[in-house]
């Protein structure tokens, strides 16, 4: 109650909206500190808002490198592939040649052994 017998803030006067009640309250509870705390609210969200963006930057920088350095690694592993391919490949041709080399090579003995005990 102020001096002249009025309340000094009024909390039920039914003419006031609500915002202004809560604004009202605030200025009791924090004073003039309010705007500072305001302000500093709001620049912590800039702040925040901001290092979110640089965030997701990175993220996407990083998501960009890890995708091509997996093609990179794909690429490789397909040539080195294809190459162990291409060397099997060859060994078994030279398997099969060797084998063929055996089997020629046993016929021409066996050939001349004939050859050899007719005479």
């Amino acid at each position: 109650m102020s001096t002249n017998g009025k309340p000094v803030i009024d909390l039920n006067n039914k003419d006031e909206q609500t915002s202004s009640k809560i604004d009202l309250i605030k200025n009791i509870i924090f004073g003039d500190n309010i705007q500072a705390y305001d302000s500093e609210f709001e620049s912590l969200k800039k702040d925040i808002l901001e290092k979110k963006r640089v965030l997701e930057e990175l993220v996407e920088e990083v998501r960009t490198e890890i995708n091509s350095a997996l093609d990179s690694v794909a690429t490789d592993v397909n040539i080195r592939v294809t190459e162990l391919e291409e060397k099997l490949e060859d060994k078994i041709e030279t398997l099969d040649a060797e084998k063929l080399d055996k089997k020629t090579l046993g016929n021409i003995l066996i050939e001349l052994g004939e050859k050899v005990s007719k005479k």
